[in-house]
């Protein structure tokens, strides 16, 4: 993945929103390093020069609570000179709260201060990434 992002690259998604290339790249490697059981399928949904669209699923142990977590993401990209400058994946934050969190998840991971909450952790958990 590290290598398909320009220099200039951006991504933005429900949880990591707003990175910079330097940002995603790190966040890659460390979701691939911490992700034991991760496992991906994917499928390209329409790709040319200039703008792509995939969808994928991705099933994993959440290394935060131990719980099984499959999370299904679309991904929309914009390319230049052969590389991402944009990419922006959309998934559902709510659905993916209850499975890695549980009961927790359920009752609290649709409001906006959860969800605030997990962003916040994973940002701290990436600028605190030195894989």
């Amino acid at each position: 993945m590290n290598k398909i992002y320009a220099s200039d690259a951006v991504f933005y998604d429900p949880v990591f929103q707003h990175l910079n290339a330097l940002d995603v790249r790190k966040m890659w490697k460390m979701l691939c390093l911490r992700g034991k059981d991760l496992t991906v399928k994917y499928q390209v949904i329409s790709a040319d020069d200039h703008i792509g669209k995939a969808q994928w699923d991705a099933y994993y142990t959440f290394s935060g609570t131990g719980k099984k977590v499959v999370n299904r993401v679309k991904s929309e990209f914009v390319f230049k000179d052969g590389l991402v400058v944009n990419h922006r994946d959309a998934f559902d934050l709510y659905g993916w709260c209850k499975q890695a969190f549980g009961l927790v998840g359920w009752l609290l991971g649709w409001t906006p201060w959860f969800k605030s909450k997990i962003r916040q952790r994973a940002k701290s958990s990436l600028d605190q990434f030195t894989g």
